[in-house]
């Protein structure tokens, strides 16, 4: 299993198509999430992800919300409960920092994963909110 951090227009025809079909997976068939999933940010992101085998297995996207303030989402791992969603955050830190020198990072979570993100040291900073039919909340985390 490998990562990787790259712009949209570093990413090869096949990651893009994996990246895509990863997300279908698992906000579309797992949590039955009906939206509109391609909304343009992807192509202002970087994109970092584990593949093994070919396939995406874990995947974030992150881009400037505004100066300063990078917004992460779209954060999936095809199984859970091993540590690779943790692995991915932590190693995607670095990327983002390097790649946007920002002071905060911010994610509208889900309420499941909420102490999931507090472990990696985000503080909410939002009551429940619904997103997609799901609830979610703000967090932050300072860098």
């Amino acid at each position: 299993m490998k990562f990787y951090a790259k712009k949209f227009g570093e990413l090869t025809n096949t990651e893009v198509y994996e990246i895509l079909k990863s997300r279908m997976e698992v906000f579309l068939l797992e949590q039955k999430i009906v939206c509109l999933d391609t909304d343009d940010m992807d192509y202002e992101s970087l994109h970092c992800f584990y593949k093994e085998e070919g396939r995406v297995v874990a995947y974030l996207r992150a881009f400037e919300k505004e100066e300063g303030i990078v917004k992460v989402g779209r954060v999936l791992t095809l199984e859970h409960g091993n540590g690779l969603g943790r692995k991915l955050m932590e190693n995607s830190f670095a990327e983002i920092i390097k790649t946007f020198g920002c002071r905060k990072i911010v994610v509208d979570a889900q309420k499941q994963a909420e102490g999931f993100y507090a472990k990696l040291g985000f503080e909410t900073v939002s009551g429940e909110f619904l997103e997609e039919g799901v609830f979610h909340v703000e967090m932050e985390k300072e860098i």
